[in-house]
């Protein structure tokens, strides 16, 4: 929670700052952008319901972190390694000089702190173990004999995003731009669970949600290259998710998070008046 203060007190720092600036759109109406990019995130606590036949139980609060990948050449700019850290992915289109519409991907991942105590409320029967019983408010240790839930391949969101974007200082080769969107989009996550005594899952499914706003600076490098950093919230409601190999048995929850982001994109004029 204290990290989602900060990305919000700064967000909030730029977004006042720049607009006190004489703002000016850049033509940029028929331009296509995609960029590529990194991410490392932080998540408020969550509960967890487990449901599914003999048990249905919640853990309060539990606490969770992402995992990104430790940093090597190889593995960050190696082409066939690149969908292995937490990435962002994005192409867009300028419907207008100042507005343009994207559709995107977070690869984030949500690893729960193993061995954490929590409370659990409800039951838990016919497991043949010793987690078998009814739960009221009651202290538990998520050791991975009882449960291991990581959405690591990964915590996938697919949003589509209205941004507006104006440049507020223009070199000879370089414009800087300040740019701020809103997006929703649907969460498929690859939840890797093993819960008790039932087999690890590994797959993916449309799990739920999610809703989010960003705030970014843009340096725009001879028209067409750029460097973008980000600072995103957002929030993420998965009612489906996952858990077994039964369909039948299925975890909820919810939770906000908080992102920085690093992209280097690309632009491409596809204007009519580019083309003559």
């Amino acid at each position: 929670m204290r990290f989602l203060i900060i990305v919000f007190v700064i967000s909030m720092g730029t977004l006042a700052k720049a607009q006190s600036i004489a703002f000016k759109a850049k033509p940029r109406k028929g331009h296509l952008y995609t960029h590529w990019g990194y991410n490392w995130e932080r998540y408020t606590k969550s509960n967890i319901r487990f449901k599914g036949e003999g048990y249905d139980f919640t853990l309060e609060k539990v606490r969770a972190r992402d995992r990104p990948s430790p940093f090597s050449v190889n593995t960050y700019f190696n082409i066939k390694k690149l969908s292995i850290p937490q990435y962002n992915f994005k192409i867009g289109y300028y419907l207008k000089d100042n507005w343009d519409l994207s559709v995107a991907i977070n690869h984030m991942k949500y690893v729960i702190h193993q061995n954490q105590v929590v409370k659990i409320s409800g039951l838990i029967a016919n497991t043949q173990t010793a987690y078998d019983g009814t739960y009221a408010d009651d202290d538990i240790q998520l050791t991975e004999d009882f449960l291991k839930f990581e959405h690591t391949d990964g915590l996938n969101y697919l949003n589509l995003a209205l941004r507006h974007s104006k440049t507020f200082k223009e070199t000879k080769n370089i414009d800087f731009t300040f740019t701020k969107a809103f997006g929703a989009g649907f969460v498929v996550p690859r939840t890797n669970s093993i819960l008790i005594s039932n087999e690890r899952f590994d797959e993916f499914h449309l799990a739920g949600y999610g809703l989010n706003t960003t705030l970014g600076i843009n340096m725009m490098f001879f028209d067409r290259v750029y460097l973008q950093s980000e600072l995103e919230g957002g929030f993420i409601h998965m009612p489906h998710i996952r858990t077994t190999q039964s369909t039948s048995d299925r975890a909820s929850q919810h939770m906000f998070y908080g992102q920085v982001n690093v992209v280097l994109g690309v632009m491409f004029d596809l204007s009519k008046k580019a083309k003559k």
